[in-house]
C-alpha cells in the first residue's frame, strides 16, 4: 500500500494506515468466518480469536518487513503494524458477531430447500 498518491491527486494524512485496517479487516472475517464455519458449536472459543489473530499479525510483520526491500515503499513502520492488528482484530470480531445468526439463517435456507 503505497504512502503516496499520483502527482494531482489529493493527499490524505494518514490513509496508508485506513488501508492498512480495511485490507486486514476484510483477512480478519475471512479467516475467523472460515475458523468459524468448521465448528459445530454456535460459540466462539477463544482458540477463534487467537488463531487468526496471531496469523493476521505475523502476517503484518512479514508484510512491513517485504516493504523495506520494495523500491518507493516504506517498511518497518510500527504503526503501519498496529493498523494491521486492529483491523485483523475489528474483522475477527465482526466474524464472530455476525456468525450466530448467519448460522441459524443458512440451517433455515438448508431445511426450507429440503421441503
Amino acid at each position: 500500500m503505497s504512502k503516496t498518491l499520483p502527482d494531482g491527486g489529493p493527499q490524505i494524512p494518514h490513509f496508508d494506515k485506513f488501508l492498512h485496517f480495511s485490507y486486514f479487516s476484510f483477512g480478519g472475517i475471512l479467516f475467523a468466518t472460515w475458523l468459524l464455519l468448521k465448528k459445530t458449536t454456535r460459540l466462539a472459543t477463544p482458540k477463534h480469536l487467537l488463531i487468526p489473530l496471531i496469523a493476521l499479525s505475523i502476517i503484518g510483520v512479514l508484510d512491513e518487513y517485504h516493504q523495506s526491500f520494495t523500491p518507493g515503499r516504506s517498511g518497518n513502520d510500527p504503526f503501519d503494524w498496529l493498523a494491521d492488528v486492529f483491523g485483523a482484530l475489528f474483522g475477527i470480531i465482526i466474524a464472530n458477531r455476525f456468525h450466530g445468526p448467519f448460522r441459524n439463517f443458512s440451517s433455515r435456507v438448508t431445511k426450507m430447500s429440503q421441503i
